[in-house]
């Protein structure tokens, strides 16, 4: 089901430099998105920018929805100045989530992360952790908890959310390009270095971030016979499937990021 709704803004947040969380009152869809689905939200009235912007559902508060999005255009960069208690349009909850029928508590969960790539992540994890160890809140055992968080950016500045994964019971694992905080290198290079210390085989890795990226984590996980699930990140203009604009060749032919995603199996994407 998808409902387009008004939804009022709780707060606006910038939470690192270009980084912001918006909390929006948005019962209808709050109460029925599942990890990994979007909203797309009418960022103004006026014709500038004239169509939605499709952002992550990052959490589930009650019946309110908390997006966290980066500031690199027009129309986000308008989104950052809404302040509490202006009413945006949105539409959702759209396109499949997170398949979760693998997040059993014999599996480690592994979530990797390029940049805002984190933005779908947080809330697969806390659906992981209520999979995993389904007491009453309050009452839950962390340590049972198994999954592990791989958050990969350019420098210190670009690394997000690790505290509120912390908070959730995941081991969290830093990666930097230039080095400036945890490992040295790619977040892809910290995956191969972390299923070189683990046992692997009783793992499901599941991803967001860039294109060259997923291909990379997906082809890791192919070596690995790792299933993996991945979140693509396309241009996404109507958000339900009818302008045919986010299209991704499959083993299924071309399927629409949209509609048929944006979570896809990795293995079943054609990586060109």
């Amino acid at each position: 089901m998808i409902f387009q709704t008004r939804a009022k803004v709780i707060k606006n947040v910038e939470v690192a430099k270009k980084y912001y969380k918006i909390l929006l009152s948005c019962p209808r869809v709050s109460r029925i998105a599942q990890p990994g689905q979007f909203i797309e939200v009418k960022i103004s009235d006026n014709y500038e920018p004239l169509l939605r912007r499709p952002f992550s559902i990052h959490r589930i508060r009650g019946r309110d929805i908390e997006v966290l999005y980066e500031v690199v255009g027009t129309g986000t960069e308008i989104l950052s100045r809404k302040e509490s208690g202006e009413n945006l349009d949105i539409l959702g909850p759209l396109g499949c989530g997170f398949d979760l029928a693998a997040s059993n508590y014999n599996r480690t969960s592994i979530l990797v992360a390029g940049g805002i790539g984190i933005a779908p992540l947080f809330f697969l994890a806390e659906k992981i952790a209520e999979i995993k160890n389904p007491s009453p809140v309050g009452r839950q055992e962390k340590s049972k908890i198994k999954n592990i968080v791989l958050i990969g950016g350019r420098t210190k500045n670009d690394i997000l959310c690790e505290r509120e994964f912390k908070e959730a019971g995941c081991a969290v694992k830093i990666s930097t390009d230039d080095g400036s905080r945890g490992f040295k290198g790619k977040v892809t290079d910290l995956l191969k270095h972390l299923l070189s210390t683990i046992n692997y085989r009783l793992s499901t890795i599941y991803a967001c971030g860039p294109r060259p990226m997923l291909k990379t984590i997906s082809q890791i996980a192919r070596d690995y016979k790792i299933p993996c699930q991945v979140s693509l990140e396309e241009h996404m203009a109507c958000g339900i499937g009818a302008c045919l604009g986010c299209m991704v060749k499959t083993k299924h032919g071309y399927q629409r990021v949209c509609k048929e995603g944006p979570v896809f199996n990795a293995h079943e994407i054609i990586w060109e």
